[in-house]
């Protein structure tokens, strides 16, 4: 049965002739990876569930028994990707899962994850983040590590450095300091934001985060009667939906091993990590009831719809506003809190169709432009002759803000404010999050006044960064000490973001060069993935 039994030699997918001319990235995905005691196909299929919202493009699990892998990947949602006869064929007490949204260009089933390496040992890895440093590895891999590169995604770029780091160790059996040393290696090479979950099989599972802990991954265990069991996961929201206690994040640079007799080993394997997570998976991307790195996304969407009540209070105090509506559903927590301190109605105006993905990560302007109309409609008599502030996160491109403005129009307001729950996104994201080119934000190289005359709102109020990092860094209650904002301040801290990495980033990521941009590998025959 092609793609069913796999084991250290065969889990891999032919390709032609040479290895793209440049690395894609690995966008916002989910991850997950489990050490049961039990089978654990049903637990890594409800996670992945529980982490949809971070990649609606593809799906994959990979699950071990004994020294056999076990795969399903492939594009679309989970609940599409796995079905009864698939669940049956994952077998095993371990594995790994993945969630994917669209990468810049076109996306292929290829490219889904997670991916493997059949030497040595046999490596599966998922990963979500972006490395920056990306073309200079794939030189090294190719040319100085003789490893064949297969995608355009820099996971494999990933996978290959630390299959290399664990190669040239040498042995025939390793152990969790072989692994750490491996996970070493990575973190002296790699940069860029990345948090990984990796499988070998017969060994165990583990877990590492890039220096600067940019990318969310937390730990936790359940008690069954067979045992302890164990996940590392990108949101905590995965633990709790199936019965895992969280015990902690994954500090920066810090590597979690579980290996298959139930052992947990830590160890921090970076030299100077900092913890420097992403402020805009609080913004917008994780699920307000996770809690990472300490802080609950619920709670701080909370204080940043208060701090937009007061800068509001502070600085447009004769405001004629009738309604707060938040557009749905990410910023619903911020609005209610603004609405709450200004003692202003707060009202639901908008219904979401939940059988449309996140217009944000639709691959593509021109379906972009069409998916909002196709995801959103106004309930007239929220809007009609009233003066209406509708609350969004953040404006990336304007484009979909743009859209919502005119239907609060043309449903009857009065008139029409916008806030943002954020500052101005002025500087595209490098850490992977696949954010459009600079040029085609709509806040880059515009004031305030200019993107409010763009968008066609009455009156526009940004969140100050200030207020915006006070609000998730709630001092007294987290541990992190800075946030990566380089969308906001265009300030990458990693430190080795240059002028010329962004003009190339632009270079790949504008729109006409992702139509120009043929479709990754769909010819690539994919032996793994046919049943």
């Amino acid at each position: 049965m092609a793609g069913m039994v796999l084991g250290y030699f065969c889990l891999f997918t032919f390709s032609c002739l040479r290895p793209p001319d440049s690395a894609r990235g690995n966008p916002m995905c989910g991850i997950v990876g489990i050490v049961g005691k039990s089978p654990i196909n049903q637990t890594l299929y409800d996670a992945l569930l529980m982490l949809q919202h971070r990649g609606q493009d593809a799906a994959g699990i990979v699950t071990c028994q004994g020294e056999r892998l076990f795969l399903r990947k492939d594009m679309g949602l989970v609940r599409d990707v796995f079905q009864a006869r698939h669940m049956i064929q994952l077998r095993g007490n371990n594995g790994v899962g993945h969630v994917r949204y669209p990468t810049a260009g076109a996306s292929s089933s290829a490219e889904s994850q997670p991916f493997y390496v059949n030497s040595p040992y046999g490596i599966v890895l998922a990963h979500n983040g972006n490395l920056t440093n990306a073309d200079e590895l794939k030189h090294d891999l190719i040319v100085d590590d003789l490893r064949h590169l297969n995608t355009e995604s820099d996971s494999e770029i990933l996978l290959n450095i630390f299959a290399h780091e664990l190669q040239i160790q040498g042995k025939l059996r390793i152990d969790e300091q072989d692994i750490f040393r491996a996970v070493a290696g990575v973190h002296r090479r790699c940069r860029g934001g990345y948090a990984a979950v990796t499988m070998i099989p017969g060994f165990g599972v583990f877990g590492f985060r890039d220096p600067h802990g940019i990318r969310p991954l937390v730990y936790g265990s359940r008690e069954t009667p067979e045992g302890t069991e164990y996940m590392i996961a990108s949101e905590s929201v995965a633990l709790n939906s199936t019965g895992f206690n969280l015990i902690a994040d994954v500090a920066p640079g810090e590597t979690v091993l579980i290996t298959f007799d139930g052992r947990l080993h830590t160890r921090r394997c970076a030299a100077q990590p900092v913890l420097s997570p992403c402020i805009f998976e609080f913004v917008y991307f994780a699920r307000p009831d996770s809690i990472m790195d300490n802080i609950s996304v619920h709670k701080a969407r909370s204080r940043m719809g208060m701090k937009m009540a007061a800068k509001i209070k502070r600085e447009w105090s004769d405001h004629d506003i009738d309604v707060v509506i938040p557009v749905p559903d990410t910023s619903r927590t911020a609005a209610l809190q603004l609405a709450n301190q200004l003692g202003i109605k707060y009202a639901e105006g908008f219904i979401k169709n939940r059988y449309i993905g996140r217009t944000f990560i639709m691959p593509g302007q021109k379906v972009r432009k069409k998916s909002v109309h196709q995801k959103l409609n106004a309930i007239d008599l929220e809007f009609r002759k009233k003066n209406v502030l509708l609350v969004d996160d953040s404006i990336v491109r304007g484009t979909t803000s743009r859209q919502i403005i005119q239907m609060a129009r043309d449903v009857g307001a009065r008139r029409v404010y916008f806030a943002s729950a954020a500052p101005p996104v002025r500087y595209p994201n490098v850490y992977g999050i696949d954010m459009p080119a600079a040029s085609e934000l709509i806040a880059s190289g515009r004031t305030e006044p200019e993107i409010a005359r763009e968008l066609g709102t009455d009156g526009l109020i940004f969140q100050d960064l200030e207020d915006l990092i006070e609000a998730v860094q709630k001092k007294g209650k987290s541990h992190v000490e800075r946030f990566d904002a380089s969308v906001f301040d265009g300030v990458y801290v990693t430190g080795d973001v240059t002028s010329e990495y962004l003009e190339t980033l632009e270079a790949r990521r504008n729109d006409g060069a992702k139509e120009q941009r043929p479709p990754s590998n769909e010819s690539a025959i994919d032996l793994h993935n046919n049943y």
